[in-house]
């Protein structure tokens, strides 16, 4: 496992809610990244973890391979990858995103 492998790995299983994301929650750099944020704030979800990939190349790579999925934003709750915007809306009209996110406070 490479150095930035390594680092994803230990984010994602050390924190119950990580976003990878292009930019910030509260600057995001792309549409998706906004959405994927404003979908967690609407779960009630704030005190999460946001990775910006755009600070950081190997970690931008990496996390495309450590899901093998090859878009950002991605989502990750309790060590498990959910998906990107597109599967985060999907399950949030759905209401099983809330059902994951559920007991994982503020």
């Amino acid at each position: 496992m490479s150095t930035a492998q390594e680092k994803i790995h230990a984010t994602v299983t050390g924190n119950p809610v990580v976003l990878y994301m292009k930019g910030t929650p509260t600057f995001p750099q792309c549409g998706f990244s906004s959405a994927a944020a404003h979908i967690l704030k609407l779960c009630g979800v704030t005190n999460y973890v946001a990775v910006n990939v755009l600070a950081d190349d190997d970690v931008r790579q990496g996390i495309k391979e450590y899901a093998s999925w090859p878009t950002i934003p991605q989502l990750y709750i309790k060590g498990e990858f959910v998906g990107g915007s597109d599967i985060m809306k999907e399950m949030y009209q759905s209401g099983e995103l809330q059902k994951l996110l559920e007991g994982i406070a503020g």
